[in-house]
């Protein structure tokens, strides 16, 4: 202030900042500080500052603009490089980073030489750094961002700091609200971990990592981490694993408030890398609209788990038989085999069998556990559509059924419904593969999965 008030005399101090007070209006909450605001209003007078503004800043002062500042935050995510043209058709690396202080959060861009800088690739979520000498510029939306290029560098720092950790930051994920941005949220993993095919807008044929956490209030919240697969994960998952998402947003999806990330987007989930084989016995095969071999099976503790063969290493198995096998991947109660796994055929001793693997009705409650049911049909199944809150209509089967220990509902949702539609009342049918949730008032009901099975006893 004092430098523009010795050329511009017949200002005074008041003046300047009512004027730094209209500029920070006239531009909008959250992008100018008041010494961006002065910088802006020298320029308008015609005056030009020579000394640089204060370069030391926090992400909550910088604004669009400013030029060589440098700046002490936490890494929150890294992303790949990546290699784009430019109109006149040269080549050009960018790489973008997400980084923290306090509670704000900013996009940082790396641009040609800077995407590579020597250990870029190694920083992790919560690791200190300096950024020296960048500059502000704004996205589509008029947002500040940070660019790195080439008089600016990206320095680790290893320097105490009042910034928050990462677990500092981290929120439950039941605590998300609709239209956040660049969250680190944990929970307990709730069922399995699966990466879906789709085509992107492009044409591509591109991934998506799916999955659902379980908040410390009960609820269920699904996450969808798009272009990533589950190559960064654990081989072994085990049921109930604790888990956190750095780096994540909010939106409402068809089924209630999702979080959606990228392949900047860290999962962090515990388990082990080392994988030791299995012994099951099959209780039940069909098979995926993809083709793939999925199997219901029990094994020596037991534990009933969902088997994915997507290479049709069982293919010459059946109900009854054992096997030993090396998974692939093992998530929570799902065990993916590939077209490398060890899969070989077992003599079953120790092994339950499908009857000793049922579960009575009065024993089956909500969990993550897979049941195998027999029961009579009290009521004739039913099939209806239903509504969804997107105007989306999905069938719906569901039938009454008892054995000796009590009644349950068993109910089918989209490609499941067809499986209910062969069978009447009166009859007694045997049913693999099945979960267990709360329904209406409180009573627990079956559902019926992509693996499980009916069939009629006679």
């Amino acid at each position: 202030m004092s430098k523009l008030l010795e050329q511009k005399p017949e200002l005074s101090r008041k003046d300047l900042e009512e004027m730094i007070q209209r500029k920070k209006e006239k531009i909008g909450a959250g992008y100018l500080t008041d010494q961006g605001a002065l910088f802006l209003i020298a320029s308008d007078l015609g005056v030009s500052l020579s000394e640089p503004l204060k370069v030391e800043m926090s992400l909550k002062d910088i604004y669009v603009g400013a030029k060589e500042i440098t700046l002490e935050t936490r890494i929150m995510n890294v992303y790949p490089a990546r290699q784009y043209s430019r109109k006149d058709g040269t080549q050009f690396l960018l790489r973008n980073m997400t980084v923290y202080d306090g509670n704000q959060r900013a996009k940082v861009k790396l641009w040609d030489e800077k995407a590579n800088l020597p250990g870029i690739e190694n920083l992790k979520p919560g690791d200190l750094v300096k950024i020296i000498k960048a500059y502000v510029k704004s996205d589509l939306k008029g947002n500040p961002i940070i660019n790195v290029g080439s008089g600016s560098t990206v320095e680790p720092n290893n320097t105490e700091s009042k910034i928050p950790s990462l677990d500092a930051i981290t929120d439950d994920v039941s605590n998300v609200k609709e239209n956040q941005q660049n969250l680190v949220v944990s929970g307990i993993l709730d069922g399995s971990i699966r990466t879906t095919e789709f085509t992107n807008f492009k044409g591509e044929r591109a991934k998506a990592l799916q999955l659902r956490l379980k908040g410390k209030d009960g609820g269920i919240v699904r996450a969808v981490l798009w272009n990533k697969d589950e190559n960064s994960i654990p081989r072994v998952v085990s049921a109930g694993a604790k888990a956190r998402l750095i780096g994540v947003g909010t939106k409402m999806g068809q089924m209630g408030l999702e979080l959606h990330g990228d392949e900047g987007t860290v999962l962090e989930v515990e388990g082990a890398k080392e994988i030791a084989p299995v012994l099951a016995r099959i209780l039940s095969a069909t098979k995926s609209d993809s083709g793939s071999r999925l199997l219901v099976a029990v094994q020596q503790d037991k534990k009933i788990v969902n088997i994915v063969d997507t290479s049709s290493l069982t293919s010459d198995l059946n109900s009854g038989d054992a096997v030993e096998i090396v998974p692939a991947k093992v998530y929570g109660n799902t065990i993916t085999i590939e077209h490398d796994s060890p899969v070989k055929k077992s003599d079953g001793l120790g092994i339950p069998t499908l009857a000793e693997s049922r579960t009575k009705i009065r024993d089956v409650k909500p969990s993550d556990g897979i049941y195998c049911i027999e029961a009579i049909i009290l009521k004739s199944p039913q099939k209806r559509e239903i509504q969804t809150k997107t105007g989306e209509s999905v069938s719906l089967s569901e039938t009454f059924v008892e054995d000796d220990t009590g009644q349950i509902w068993v109910k089918g949702w989209r490609a499941q419904a067809r499986l209910l539609e062969q069978f009447t009342q009166g009859e007694i049918i045997s049913i693999t593969g099945v979960t267990a949730k709360p329904g209406l008032e409180g009573r627990t009901e079956v559902f019926l999965t992509a693996y499980s099975v009916i069939t009629k006893k006679n």
